[in-house]
């Protein structure tokens, strides 16, 4: 029998920092506004830098950090891809000298991360590799209307990554030892967070529609709908995957969940009946970051002691698709190493 361990962490995020302030310029609704209703005080944003990019530094870091020179597989989580085609994994591999190594894109909306475990942790307990990359990247404000400034106020940019790697089953909780998942998707709504151009439906559209009005090529967001949802969403996948796991809310330590939002971190802590922090939180100085934001913040709350070794910790997301995930584990003693934190 075979398990998939965490190894390693790494995290990358651009050093600019664009502030509310300057976000909001001489707008009505500025940073105390922002800061009231979204959590956010500032943040990072990629000068120069795109989605591979940012993935390399990412998944150097967590090489560095596990002791190691390769991975047999990459798994990149990514809503803002480089081009359509190829997929930015196998670059990511080859920049970071893993050879011809299996490697592929995973779009799951902001719990791409999440998806990203689940498969490598798959990839490993069948046999297929020993050992996994999962990097999630996103410089989502590329996607961005420059002239939604709300878009532009919750989200940044930033990468992190985990290596996995085989070990021999122990007990289910051992240290490093990723729990059963939850993942789960609902198509119907679809609409309610959406890029509608580019792909090839809207050009299809264009081809019959050659007059018609061009689909936009930014981020669009039912915000109201969604913040019902993610907190529900999230509070039931993370039970489910307690339950699986065989643990109770009374014995959990640490929840890292999707920066999406302050008000949704809060919504968690109260649905759940957390204690204040109990749902880590980085929202403020680096905003949601998409498929990345989940792995930035492990690997920054590893790296500065927060995370500590024999916490019950559980891992929850929720997003584009819509789609959904959770996991546990119990933390185990593992290095991280971040560039770009504050």
């Amino acid at each position: 029998m075979r398990t998939s361990i965490l190894a390693g962490l790494g995290a990358y995020v651009p050093p600019r920092v664009l502030t509310n302030a300057e976000l909001c310029g001489r707008r009505p609704l500025g940073d105390e506004w922002i800061r009231e209703r979204i959590g956010v005080a500032g943040r990072r944003i990629a000068d120069g830098e795109a989605t591979v990019d940012l993935a390399v530094r990412a998944g150097r870091h967590a090489l560095t950090a596990a002791g190691a020179s390769r991975a047999d597989a990459v798994v990149l989580a990514t809503i803002s891809p480089d081009r359509l085609l190829p997929a930015g994994a196998p670059e990511v591999a080859a920049r970071l000298g893993l050879g011809i190594v299996p490697a592929f894109d995973l779009a799951s909306g902001c719990s791409g991360f999440l998806y990203g475990l689940g498969v490598a942790s798959a990839m490993i307990t069948g046999g297929t590799c020993d050992s996994v990359l999962v990097v999630a990247s996103d410089v989502f404000s590329a996607f961005l209307d420059p002239q939604d400034w709300l878009m532009s106020a919750i989200f940044g940019d930033g990468a992190g990554a985990v290596l996995l790697r085989a070990g021999a089953a122990g007990a289910p909780d051992a240290p490093g030892v990723f729990g059963p998942f939850d993942l789960g998707s609902d198509g119907s709504q679809a609409d309610l967070l959406e890029v509608p151009g580019g792909g090839a439906r809207a050009r299809k559209r264009m081809l019959a529609e050659p007059d018609g009005e061009e689909p936009s090529p930014y981020f669009r967001m039912d915000g109201p709908a969604v913040r019902k949802q993610a907190i529900v969403g999230m509070c039931d996948s993370l039970t489910r995957a307690l339950d699986r796991a065989g643990w109770s809310l009374g014995e959990l330590d640490v929840v890292v969940a999707h920066q999406a939002n302050q008000r949704i971190l809060d919504g968690i802590t109260d649905e759940l009946g957390l204690a204040p922090g109990q749902v880590l939180s980085h929202i403020g100085q680096y905003g949601n970051a998409a498929a990345a934001s989940v792995p930035v913040l492990l690997a920054q709350a590893a790296a500065a002691g927060t995370l500590v070794p024999g916490q019950r910790v559980a891992l929850t997301a929720y997003g584009a698709g819509l789609a959904w995930g959770s996991t546990t584990l119990v933390w185990p003693e593992v290095r991280a190493v971040t560039e770009g934190d504050e």
